[in-house]
């Protein structure tokens, strides 16, 4: 049934383009895949079966569309460009198992709610990150996500503690998917070609995982723990104290309330967590674990609680 384009040939989607008075956008980061066995890989990564629903970012000319719907997927499409929201209507006329749902995928994807248990993208190097991010702290799940992103972000994504690429998105992907890398992806792979590698990555939900089980301030003290990656872990709890983060959350039960903060002192406090964890004052945050960062989260909320 399809595809209605040589997907493989930058020659025949130049004119493509060209016929309808459109070129690729750089401001959106644009790159069509263009090696089939890639695209056939991923694919087969996502294991949808016919029926299943799949969301797809940044769909493009539909190269990754037209193997979902052979599939007999039915694909929810988010397409910022309208040069390429006109071209799928036209490549897909009348394809019932299709939606496109069309803007920034950022402002779009609530509306679209509830999500597909796939997700799929070739994901532009700019938003990469910052969408995965997005759907993740705003308990966005999907069984499975593929992926194609800049390889640094993919070493990110799976990067283990001690690890140079060891992040607070690591953290944060960890928290909610089994993180697996899938193939590298050179320049010649993409029209048109970029200056840096690509790498494929599929994320699987912990079936165990419950957000409910983490507390509220998890994330935002990840990201101060990280956020001087030479201090150690003590210097960044005591500033993440003393930033008033804790004091303004709307959930009383994962806050530490100003009172507290006034009758202890915030060297106090942040010894008193990181020994209830057994963490060294001197580590750095890039040497922790998931659980250690679980548990310094849930003794700060203790430490509110017994106070």
């Amino acid at each position: 049934m399809f595809p209605l384009l040589n997907y493989d040939s930058p020659a025949d989607l130049k004119k493509y383009l060209a016929s309808r008075n459109m070129a690729m956008q750089k401001k959106f980061g644009q790159n069509f895949l263009i090696n089939p066995n890639a695209r056939k890989a991923l694919i087969d990564s996502l294991d949808a079966a016919p029926g299943d629903a799949v969301w797809e970012i940044g769909p493009g000319l539909g190269a990754m569309t037209s193997l979902l719907l052979n599939r007999g997927c039915y694909v929810k499409a988010f397409e910022i460009d309208k040069g390429f929201i006109e071209a799928l209507k036209d490549l897909f006329q009348n394809e019932a198992k299709l939606e496109i749902i069309p803007g920034d995928v950022f402002k779009t994807w609530k509306p679209a709610l509830p999500a597909a248990p796939f997700l799929l993208g070739n994901l532009p190097y700019n938003i990469g990150a910052s969408i995965l991010a997005d759907f993740i702290e705003q308990k966005c799940f999907f069984s499975r996500i593929i992926v194609t992103v800049q390889k640094e972000v993919a070493e990110r994504m799976a990067a283990k503690p001690g690890s140079s690429d060891y992040s607070s998105f690591s953290v944060l992907c960890g928290m909610a998917y089994t993180v697996t890398p899938l193939m590298v992806l050179r320049g010649a792979s993409f029209y048109p070609p970029p200056h840096v590698d690509s790498q494929g990555v599929r994320l699987d939900i912990k079936q165990d995982v419950n957000f409910a089980d983490y507390p509220s301030i998890q994330i935002p003290l990840v990201r101060s723990l990280f956020s001087s990656r030479r201090k150690t872990v003590q210097n960044n709890l005591q500033t993440f104290l003393s930033s008033g983060i804790m004091n303004v959350s709307r959930n009383r039960e994962s806050t530490i309330r100003e009172s507290t903060i006034r009758e202890s002192s915030i060297r106090d406090i942040a010894a008193a967590a990181l020994d209830a964890c057994g963490i060294p004052y001197k580590e750095r945050a890039e040497k922790l674990t998931l659980d250690e960062f679980t548990a310094l989260a849930r003794s700060l909320e203790k430490l509110r609680v017994n106070s």
